[in-house]
């Protein structure tokens, strides 16, 4: 039997330097993190940066809320009317149809989207907290939204100055409907975010969003509409805090001077108005705690 030495094992590993090197630049941390996060979402919400095919639905929607403002400045010029036809303060509570598919259209990809593919975790691998993620998904959101509902507004303001319409009375009317829209942006925002993080499937956040948002408005103005045919005139403003349609508003009604929705115009006075203002304060506060503690692990 002989017996065979093995020669030298063949060179098979190289170890190669390749440059990598500790990074010893500056490190931008937390804020820059949540910063960049809220202006990826925010395009995101109008498909920039997305396929051609994201950008369709929500140019259409922003295109649908803007025509009508458009129409209402060309008659007011045509007409020299002395005011528009429509109040600031109303505008969007005409076209909440509108606001409620852009919500639910774009909430859910705001989110569902990660807990869908996972990538919630990678997020929070990063300097970053669920508090930043949070932050940035619901102000992004809420920002879209005042985009949204508050450049048919300014087309409206436009148009009333180019009708050389009064100036003070106008402002007055404008500054009034912006803080409405905001009020609006922040509690339609919370709760479209919270609805589409319930669940991963984007088809049940859409669903569930236009019920709430919409649904529940022709619900409630339903209900009000039989308690006026039934003159029991004294409930139809209590009604009016089942939808946050109608929470909005109520609020508007009671502290912007704005013309009420409700049957026969029978809004809130101021009493009944805080009630409302701490419930829209309640749902932001609460929609936020919610998807802080739908965040609260990272391995979603």
């Amino acid at each position: 039997m002989s017996t065979h030495t093995p020669g030298p094992a063949p060179e098979t590993t190289r170890i190669h330097n390749i440059g990598y090197r500790n990074y010893e630049g500056r490190r931008l941390g937390r804020a820059y993190v949540r910063r960049s996060l809220y202006s990826q979402s925010l395009r995101g919400a109008y498909g920039l940066g997305r396929s051609a095919k994201s950008k369709v639905l929500p140019m259409i929607l922003f295109a649908l809320m803007c025509v009508p403002a458009a129409i209402v400045v060309a008659v007011a010029v045509a007409t020299k009317a002395k005011g528009l036809p429509l109040e600031y303060t109303s505008y969007a509570i005409f076209t909440q149809p509108i606001i409620g598919l852009y919500l639910a259209s774009q909430a859910p990809q705001s989110v569902s989207r990660d807990l869908r593919f996972k990538t919630v975790p990678l997020y929070f691998s990063r300097p970053i907290e669920r508090s930043d993620y949070v932050l940035a998904k619901f102000g992004a959101m809420a920002s879209a939204l005042f985009i949204l509902t508050g450049i048919p507004l300014v087309i409206l303001f436009l148009g009333s100055l180019l009708a050389k319409m009064d100036f003070s009375d106008q402002a007055a009317g404008f500054g009034q409907g912006l803080v409405s829209v905001a009020l609006m942006s922040v509690l339609f925002g919370g709760v479209a975010l919270v609805l589409a993080a319930l669940t991963p499937r984007r088809g049940f956040g859409v669903a569930a969003i236009i019920a709430t948002l919409t649904i529940t408005s022709v619900a409630v103005t339903v209900i009000q509409e039989i308690a006026r045919a039934t003159d029991a005139l004294d409930v139809i403003e209590w009604f009016g805090l089942f939808s946050p349609t109608t929470l909005i508003d109520g609020v508007q009604t009671a502290f912007l001077g704005a013309e009420s929705g409700f049957p026969g115009g029978q809004g809130p006075g101021t009493g009944v108005g805080v009630i409302y203002l701490l419930t829209v304060l309640a749902l932001i506060a609460g929609s936020y705690a919610v998807l802080m503690r739908r965040y609260r692990k990272a391995g979603l």
